[in-house]
């Protein structure tokens, strides 16, 4: 699998942040920024770059905690101190960092955002109030609960949800359908939190194969 490069990206706030930048072998169809669960910029979400750059995007992985402290990384059972991390950082700071991403991932043409857990709710973000973004993908993002109250996206979401989630239930993945009804949703029945990571217990790999795949077509339809 193809392997990237750390580089440093500058915020408009003059912020430095490091990120994970992975290049397809040949012309990329697009550019992805993959956006942190909340426990950091980790070997996984490392991969996760790796595994996108193979389909042919060219992938950058911000830091998004490098504002709190560098290179920091978090335990997938310390919860607390993740959501700890992600208290820290201001709305501002954070788009100005997804803005930066997005001017890194333009390299390789469309960008589309790309997150998982409090990833996937900053790529909500991100399709509401970044400039330049194409679409976003948002896996089991908990906080868009809160965002769809006061942001809508103006560009194409897809959403992917676990049914056994509890940190998401129903009655929430309703509300955000309510709010954003132009949404491609995707629910997974014996799937929960984090299902996509093999590095967690709640790994599902056949729902991740299958999200993957209506990931991957999703994709291929923005940049068509």
């Amino acid at each position: 699998m193809t392997s990237g490069t750390m580089t440093t990206l500058t915020a408009s706030d003059g912020h430095k942040l490091d990120a994970y930048v992975v290049r397809p072998k040949g012309k990329p169809k697009g550019g992805l920024v993959i956006l942190q669960e909340i426990f950091g910029l980790n070997s996984h979400m490392k991969h996760v770059g790796e595994e996108y750059a193979e389909a042919g995007y060219l992938c950058v992985v911000p830091a998004m905690f490098d504002r709190i402290e560098k290179n920091l990384i978090i335990g997938y059972t310390e919860f607390q101190a993740g959501r700890d991390a992600v208290g820290k950082l201001t709305e501002p700071q954070i788009l100005a960092d997804l803005a930066a991403a997005t001017k890194a991932a333009a390299e390789g043409g469309p960008v589309i955002h790309m997150g998982y857990c409090w990833g996937g709710a900053i790529a909500y973000m991100a399709a509401c109030k970044v400039d330049g973004v194409a679409a976003a993908v948002a896996y089991y993002g908990t906080r868009i609960i809160q965002y769809c109250e006061t942001m809508l996206p103006r560009v194409p979401v897809q959403y992917h949800f676990g049914l056994l989630d509890r940190s998401i239930p129903q009655d929430a993945i309703t509300k955000i359908k309510a709010a954003h009804p132009v949404g491609q949703f995707w629910s997974y029945e014996d799937a929960d939190h984090g299902f996509t990571c093999n590095e967690r217990p709640t790994y599902n790999a056949e729902a991740k194969a299958l999200a993957k795949s209506r990931t991957l077509a999703f994709l291929d339809d923005v940049i068509s």
